[in-house]
């Protein structure tokens, strides 16, 4: 008998594993003399995907048109030649000397399974409003029972989060950090994002005291600069 999927179960040990990394990080740093704080994790993974695509990776050739324009808009962003981001998805992701391996480390077909699920979350939650709103009142409920002084977002997270942060009442949070977000993104993310009805793009939620947006040299997933306004990146790494 297979095991039943529990959303907040899954919530909850993404939550401690975070705590685990975060305690092992306060060690290294010289800090075990102060508590690491505890980390309540938003888990909507199963809201934004089917029960089919649960199992495994889409594959990059059975990108819709709306994940293949964010595809391109991706690629362009990164620096791919138009005539290239053209015949995307294949031409990135051969295993042949190409732009995309040459820009991407050479790590071809993996990059593209994650490229692949990446692009399909985004696309789903930026298209289907009612997984939208679901995940964001998932997230806003969070907000609301613990108050954090802390709201970091990663990848897909930080849109989610971003759009939940601008929908009224206000959540207050002392720090925002964005990790590898593609928030950014020209003519896939940025344009889209919903602020609540208000036009101020890439702006800090009205209850965001300060807004920090990170990225690892390397990173795939975020865009490059330059960006808008507090999406300009610090690299780190």
């Amino acid at each position: 008998m297979s095991a039943v999927f529990a959303p907040a179960q899954a919530a909850a040990d993404l939550g401690a594993q975070w705590e685990e990394k975060l305690r092992s990080g306060y060690l290294d740093a010289g800090l075990g003399h102060h508590r690491a704080p505890s980390i309540a994790a938003a888990y909507y993974a199963h809201l934004l995907r089917d029960e089919a695509e649960q199992a495994g990776v889409p594959d990059p050739e059975s990108l819709t048109p709306a994940e293949h324009r964010l595809l391109k808009a991706w690629a362009l962003a990164h620096g791919m030649p138009q005539e290239v981001a053209q015949g995307l998805p294949t031409a990135i992701f051969e295993p042949t000397p190409s732009w995309g391996l040459r820009n991407t480390g050479g790590v071809g077909r993996r990059t593209a399974d994650l490229a692949a699920r990446a692009l399909r979350e985004v696309r789903t939650y930026l298209d289907q409003r009612v997984r939208q709103e679901a995940a964001q009142e998932l997230v806003r409920d969070l907000l609301t029972e613990h108050a954090p002084i802390v709201a970091i977002g990663h990848s897909l997270g930080s849109v989610v989060l971003y759009e939940s942060l601008w929908r009224k009442p206000y959540p207050e949070v002392d720090l925002l950090v964005t990790l590898g977000s593609p928030l950014a993104l020209p003519r896939g993310v940025f344009d889209l994002l919903d602020h609540g009805g208000l036009i101020v793009r890439g702006a800090r939620p009205p209850g965001v005291k300060r807004w920090v947006n990170l990225a690892e040299v390397g990173d795939l997933i975020e865009v490059p600069p330059p960006a808008v306004g507090p999406l300009r990146r610090r690299a780190h790494g």
